[in-house]
């Protein structure tokens, strides 16, 4: 497929900077993701009808100029990280709100149409380049912009690309600020929701929180190699239902949700097909969002607030029962995040600091990413809602789902890396073939 071309660069400064903001703290949350990388997730677009004599210029204007104004609500992201060194070798982070700005990309792909991406069986390579910050780190938010959006106007469409710092935001506030943009760029002068910035008080913390980091965790990862593929799997509403339905059957209760009981249905189906002994562990991480379980953490608190949860069968019971028990096993470990255990392992985090690794991975694991609560096809920027949804190649990682919402309300999709050959063995599962079709 065609390469894309890079026009210009530059950087976009909030409009407006709000002064009140000038530094915030990092958590727990925020902090355990500076050896992470950079969240890359966007959407494409129909091209816009053309106005006046340069259309694709006057486009990249208005995107660049609403961007500077949505910075004006969302001063984090036009800031960068800054360290303070300790005597004890600690360091501790923060966010300066200093608008040194964000990086705005603009290239183009005249060769590449929209249904070269969206008819693909597989996602194509070439979307890996709509995006920027490939194996750059959190931590190097220090000296490099905390968001970098790239605009690339395709054949008949555009992508609308963001590389977001994940010590600074989870999903939630990643499209918090997503449809915020879009809400700007149709010509609103204030948002729907406003962002909070304050943070949570959870315990006797102090801030800021020392941890010990070594210059020689401090390396660029690298991008895991091309021989993995990206295939996305659809289910309607009506589908969901009846797979949720047949999870609550097996285990008799209607307490399994229909995300628990589809992701019981890859979980069981990848590892059946890898021809695992039957006492071999497969494990099955999870990511929970904590706004709703945390009376602390506001709807529109912006940074992150996501907690990791592990799963874990041996592939003979996974295999063998049915998919509600591994669904009901995820829902009892989701069920145990409750306030007084989150609390509890927030404070701990503390004495004992643990920063993700990005690259290292469990054996026989698949990992769960994002969530269907985003709403990801509202983010209409002037000309109409997205057609589909973009992710980096950062999120190219074996074992990796992707969930998110549907284009249709109360759909889901779920995106799946794994090698050729196992999509291979996928397609000849008749189990999990005839599954799709319940």
């Amino acid at each position: 497929m065609a390469s894309i071309r890079l026009i210009s660069s530059s950087i976009v400064k909030a409009a407006n900077p709000n002064k009140e903001t000038e530094r915030i703290e990092l958590t727990p949350w925020d902090l355990k993701h500076l050896l992470g990388s950079y969240a890359q997730e966007g959407m494409l677009y129909h091209k816009p009808k053309p106005k006046g004599d340069e259309p694709g210029k006057a486009l990249i204007h208005h995107l660049e100029t609403s961007l500077s104004r949505t910075l004006d609500f969302f001063a984090p992201l036009a800031g960068r990280l800054a360290t303070i060194e300790h005597e004890d070798d600690t360091i501790s982070l923060f966010i300066d709100c200093n608008n040194a700005g964000a990086l705005f990309v603009h290239a183009v792909a005249y060769q590449i149409t929209l249904s070269d991406l969206l008819e693909a069986v597989y996602v194509p390579e070439v979307v890996g380049a709509f995006f920027r910050f490939d194996g750059v780190k959190n931590i190097e938010g220090t000296s490099k912009p905390l968001l970098v959006v790239q605009i690339t106007e395709l054949v008949d469409g555009i992508s609308i690309a963001c590389s977001m710092n994940h010590s600074v935001a989870d999903g939630a506030s990643f499209w918090h600020f997503f449809n915020s943009w879009s809400e700007i760029s149709r010509g609103f002068d204030h948002l729907s929701k406003l962002p909070i910035f304050k943070r949570p008080v959870i315990g006797d913390i102090d801030y800021p929180i020392p941890i010990p980091l070594k210059k020689e965790q401090i390396q660029a990862h690298i991008i895991e190699p091309g021989c993995l593929k990206i295939r996305a799997f659809y289910f309607t509403k009506q589908s969901l239902m009846r797979i949720k339905g047949k999870a609550n059957a097996e285990m008799n209760t209607n307490k399994i949700s229909s995300l628990q009981a589809l992701l019981s249905l890859f979980w069981q189906s990848i590892m059946r097909n890898r021809q695992l002994d039957r006492d071999q562990e497969t494990v099955i991480l999870l990511v929970i969002g904590l706004r709703p379980r945390l009376q602390q953490v506001a709807e529109e608190y912006f940074g992150n607030a996501i907690q990791g949860a592990m799963v874990s069968l041996k592939a003979g019971e996974l295999v063998e029962k049915g998919i509600g028990n591994a669904a009901w096993e995820i829902n009892q470990i989701v069920a145990n995040h409750r306030e007084e255990n989150l609390i509890n392992l927030y404070k701990s985090w503390v004495n004992n600091p643990l920063l993700y690794q990005t690259g290292k991975t469990i054996k026989n694991s698949l990992l769960i990413a994002h969530s269907p609560r985003f709403d990801k096809y509202g983010s209409d920027f002037g000309w109409g809602r997205p057609v589909a949804m973009t992710f980096g190649a950062e999120f190219k990682r074996d074992g990796l789902l992707i969930v998110a919402t549907g284009v249709e309300q109360g759909d889901i999709e779920i995106r799946v890396c794994l090698s050729p050959e196992e999509f291979q063995a996928l397609e000849k599962d008749e189990a999990f073939i005839d599954a799709l079709r319940i």
